[in-house]
């Protein structure tokens, strides 16, 4: 049996916006997104709203409800407390478009910038590789990204400090963990990480671990990792003493 819910959506663009509520008929097994284009075709044909495949694999209606990243089309209506208006907002770590569309090509121009895949040498006879299934299994988790960059939108570096210019996000740390774990990769990212990809400014709060719909352990799995090649490569005394002393015996 059909009963109404109130939806508080944001309706506007980069210079304004407000939030507006649309009272529409709710049934059992719907989700945000259904709520979203019921309104869409029946009180507001202007709203703007992305998505595409409905299944939770395409990433593209990523919004925020309640104050919460999510994706909206994962969003189930019996999750959420109707008593009182649902609120969709749209992703606060990205500017605005329209109504619910935020700008996301930043994520695009951030991927070039990180170095490509560089497969080492073949090592058998026919020309291809091998390797362990052990080593496979540690970055098959991170191919799994949707981008639908809700761990980008909670960051608190990107979301409240706007570092977009100084961080790549936990989305592209997960990329680029996902090349530097590689068994086959021989290319070295690590220098560009603290320099270049601001992965200091991470300080492992786990949010973006809590948002992923495909529970991707982002921080454990793929942050510190990374954090820990830094950390061997520029503070360690230990790797400092002998790079001086493999130096010298060079020279010698």
């Amino acid at each position: 049996m059909s009963t109404s819910a109130t939806f508080r959506v944001w309706r506007g663009d980069e210079t304004k916006g407000e939030l507006v509520d649309y009272k529409t008929p709710v049934s059992e097994g719907m989700v945000v997104l259904d709520a979203i284009h019921q309104i869409q075709a029946e009180q507001a044909n202007d709203l703007a709203v992305r998505w595409n495949c409905k299944a939770g694999k395409c990433g593209s209606c990523s919004a925020e409800i309640n104050g919460k990243p999510k994706l909206m089309c994962m969003t189930r209506l019996s999750e959420l407390p109707l008593d009182k208006p649902v609120t969709v907002e749209p992703m606060r770590s990205f500017k605005p478009i329209r109504d619910l569309v935020t700008d996301v090509s930043w994520n695009f121009r951030v991927k070039k910038e990180i170095k490509p895949f560089k497969p080492r040498t073949p090592d058998a006879p026919d020309g291809t590789w091998r390797m362990a299934q052990s080593d496979v299994d540690r970055v098959q988790e991170f191919r799994k990204c949707i981008e639908c960059f809700l761990c980008q939108d909670v960051c608190h570096v990107l979301r409240d400090h706007k570092k977009h210019e100084e961080f790549i996000g936990p989305r592209f740390l997960v990329y680029a963990a996902a090349l530097e774990m590689h068994p086959l990769d021989v290319e070295d990212r690590v220098a560009d990480l603290k320099r270049e990809h601001g992965i200091g400014y991470c300080n492992i709060t786990k949010c973006c671990t809590k948002v992923c719909p495909e529970s991707i352990t982002i921080t454990d799995n793929a942050i510190i990792p990374l954090k820990e090649r830094v950390v061997d490569e520029f503070y360690d005394p230990l790797g400092k003493l002998v790079k001086i002393f493999s130096r010298r015996k060079k020279d010698a």
